[in-house]
């Protein structure tokens, strides 16, 4: 039999003292509700539940009361404004926003170069995927570039998911995989010059990759928050492509398809993404390429 079939429940036990003035606090002031009480008499061990967890306060053991993270819409209506409370068997009691707003901090602006001969090292990330990490201080915690790759081919190991964020896009480097997103209908292929930008928590999926994918993915801001989602299934029966998220939409911009244009300096031409148009201004990318001919040495301070 399958462990997760085996298994009913799962409790977290601490210590209690005072099993009465502690029911009282858990259940009046924190939501939990009474599941098991015993001896009726004179009562030693309570069982709770709610808000996901499922608590046993015990007279007579040893552990560290612990702290526990309660998830609130409005933190300081719990109690008159406080946001750490200590519960009556020393319990740390942390009332935190449930959506905490998505806070990007000020760009400190640098010219960062990663070489690959440089051999900074290669981490074992989310599903099995390999990050390499091109810019490490993040200026100033405002925005993360990571160069990832799967070496060998076949399905990926990963879950559906979505990424808060303010924006994100993915850049295939070499290779091929294959993605599926929220409303946006079947599978889609990535390939060496494509990119997409993925809005903020729409739900996907990677599938499957081929040999020796790179991609280059960055993100803002630095430090943001992936959810797994259980619930949803992709590709998912909606299929809405000019759908919002968050005043972004979902854009796949494909190399073969794609119109060159005279770049700003002589000598080369480029493709835009259309991502400008789907972020709302948010940020654009183009792809610029070197031609026959091209002009000789140009400097900006832009």
């Amino acid at each position: 039999m399958e462990n997760s079939k085996n298994i009913r429940a799962a409790e977290i036990r601490l210590p209690c003292d005072d099993i009465t003035e502690a029911l009282s606090f858990y259940t009046n002031k924190l939501g939990f509700k009474l599941e098991m009480i015993f001896p009726a008499d004179n009562p030693s061990i309570v069982v709770l539940s709610g808000h996901g967890l499922r608590i046993r306060l015990e007279n007579g053991v040893s552990e560290d009361p612990g702290t526990l993270r309660i998830l609130c819409e409005n933190p300081d209506a719990i109690d008159e404004g406080k946001q750490i409370l200590i519960a009556p068997n020393g319990t740390r009691i942390e009332l935190v926003d449930a959506n905490p707003p998505l806070i990007t901090p000020p760009t400190e602006h640098k010219f960062v170069v990663r070489r690959l001969k440089d051999k900074s090292p290669w981490i074992i990330g989310r599903a099995g995927m390999q990050y390499r990490d091109l810019i490490p201080g993040r200026l100033g915690g405002s925005i993360i570039a990571s160069h990832i790759r799967i070496p060998d081919a076949g399905p990926v190991p990963d879950m559906v998911h979505y990424h808060t964020v303010g924006f994100q896009l993915i850049y295939c480097y070499r290779g091929w995989v294959k993605v599926v997103y929220e409303d946006q209908g079947p599978a889609i292929t990535l390939t060496a010059g494509d990119c997409l930008v993925q809005p903020p928590e729409i739900r996907h999926r990677v599938l499957e990759s081929g040999d020796g994918l790179q991609v280059i993915e960055i993100g803002v801001p630095a430090e943001h928050i992936t959810t797994i989602d259980h619930n949803m299934d992709l590709p998912n029966q909606t299929i809405n492509p000019d759908r919002i998220f968050s005043g972004q939409k979902f854009c796949f911009h494909q190399a073969k398809s794609a119109t060159w244009s005279p770049w700003r300096m002589d000598g080369f031409e480029f493709r835009d993404s259309g991502i400008g148009s789907a972020t709302g201004g948010v940020a654009s990318v183009q792809v610029a390429r070197a031609v026959d001919g091209g002009g000789g040495l140009t400097s900006h301070n832009s």
